[in-house]
């Protein structure tokens, strides 16, 4: 039987156009976590590489600092709101189940009917959702389509869990993806390891209250009264995660590469998920990056963004000149799932 149905009419390839990025204006450094943790500045820096991270205030919400970041992108991209067919946003920390927090950042940066909607991936989900907008713009759904990555974490840090409190920061990446003339946007090499997703992971859940009796209550049927309300944190088996991190996310980083038939010696910069520096320099050794390859260390200043990282990794190299439009770059997240996706670009 003959199908009816017309093939896609999208574009041959596709592109990332712009990029932007937006970090909250509170600096948080190492001394002010040593207030709720039995620690040191050098044991921090040692451990991690972070000297510093950004904690969003009041007004700063997950859906505020995405317009911010994504304003910038499509202005440099240099197209209109208007343009945008679809607005994909990957986060962690909107705490809303629905509607999606992308329906909100569209309308408010001015993109019209576009499709929206929320993708739950992690640190990995600056690279599943450019994978999606790869897919909308060769398939012809869209011809420009917004990605953000965007997360308040500081809303679920455990200031007094040793070994998470001083990791994560807040912060809002996003990329405009258009179609290209070119390939300018590798094959992704992504995947999942649920057999290992206790390693990192939410304390409870949002069904969970602490609860405590109202005075003068016993037995099963007492009253009970809403204690003082706490967030969720994340939680994470440190050395199980290092290890993972660095042996295997070095051969997905390979295979991303091999995907896209480039060498390390063909590489102008590498964009790993930010989560330590360890794991970065481990990687680099692992996959023998020549000294010539920019390695984004962001995570020095803006702590584990998760989803946000890579974006705002790739817009601080390009606003410093670290890196230039037209670079060839290796980018690759992973996180809570355990998920992972890397891929080969051309920056913009």
């Amino acid at each position: 039987m003959t199908s009816k149905i017309k093939p896609a009419k999208g574009a041959a390839y596709a592109r990332i156009m712009g990029v932007g990025g937006y970090r909250p204006t509170r600096v948080v450094p190492n001394e002010e976590i040593l207030k709720h943790i039995d620690s040191s500045d050098e044991w921090i820096r040692s451990r991690s590489g972070i000297a510093t991270r950004h904690w969003a205030g009041p007004d700063e919400t997950v859906a505020a600092m995405s317009v911010e970041a994504a304003g910038k992108a499509i202005a440099d991209a240099g197209i209109t709101p208007e343009q945008i067919g679809a607005v994909v946003v990957s986060t962690v920390s909107h705490f809303k189940q629905t509607p999606a927090i992308a329906t909100e950042i569209a309308h408010k940066v001015g993109a019209g009917k576009p499709a929206a909607f929320d993708i739950s991936a992690g640190c990995a989900g600056f690279g599943y959702g450019l994978t999606l907008a790869k897919g909308m713009i060769t398939d012809g759904s869209a011809e420009y389509v917004l990605v953000i990555g965007v997360e308040r974490l500081s809303d679920l840090t455990d200031l007094e869990d040793r070994a998470t409190a001083f990791l994560f920061g807040d912060g809002a990446g996003a990329v405009v993806v258009g179609p290209g003339k070119e390939p300018a946007i590798g094959p992704t090499v992504w995947g999942s390891e649920g057999d290992k997703a206790e390693t990192i992971k939410q304390t409870f859940g949002w069904d969970v209250y602490r609860r405590t009796p109202v005075p003068g209550g016993d037995g099963p049927d007492a009253r009970v009264a809403l204690d003082e309300i706490r967030y969720p944190a994340i939680t994470q088996e440190g050395q199980a995660v290092f290890r993972w991190a660095v042996f295997e996310m070095a051969k997905v980083a390979q295979q991303a590469l091999d995907a896209a038939g480039v060498s390390p010696d063909d590489l102008d910069v590498f964009i790993p998920h930010q989560a330590n520096m360890r794991i970065i320099d481990s990687m680099v050794k692992t996959l023998k990056l020549p000294e010539s390859v920019t390695v984004a260390r962001d995570v020095e200043t803006t702590g584990n963004t998760s989803a946000a990282s890579i974006p705002l990794a790739m817009e601080r190299l390009l606003a410093t000149g670290q890196a230039k439009s037209g670079d060839t770059a290796l980018v690759i997240g992973f996180g809570a799932g355990l998920v992972y996706a890397a891929t080969v670009v051309t920056l913009p």
